[in-house]
């Protein structure tokens, strides 16, 4: 999951998530679609059923490659400098990926710590 999860962006670049719309994820979605169904069968078929279960967001593992998805984000932010960042990113990086985490005490714990990460920039940067 780690892997393919951002295969889409092959065709359309990457959009950040708060630029990313409707429009964009589906002609990302339709792209990437018909690029799988390309594929041999087998492994179309098994790319398919990873993409539904990624989706579903329902199994640990599913949970577990969002969570990494989004704190990995965060963890690239704070190694960047505060002038690559938009107004809106200060206040993203101290409330984004809680509601992702949540169902892991662990993973809470390690966002916790990027917010500390976050804070000490912010506050030694500025």
């Amino acid at each position: 999951m780690c892997l393919i999860h951002d295969l889409g962006e092959c065709f359309t670049g990457d959009i950040p998530t708060f630029l990313k719309t409707e429009k964009d994820r589906n002609v990302e979605d339709s792209l990437l679609g018909q690029w799988v169904s390309s594929l041999p069968v087998e492994i179309s078929v098994e790319l398919k059923a990873l993409y539904s279960e990624m989706d579903a967001q329902q199994t640990k593992e599913a949970k577990l490659y969002k969570s990494l998805d989004k704190l990995e984000a965060l963890i690239q932010h704070n190694e960047s400098p505060l002038n690559t960042w938009s107004e809106n990113e200060y206040e993203l990086n101290k409330t984004y990926a809680f509601d992702t985490v949540s169902f892991s005490e662990w993973l809470s714990g390690l966002r916790k710590e990027i917010l500390k990460d976050t804070l000490e920039k912010i506050e030694n940067e500025k």
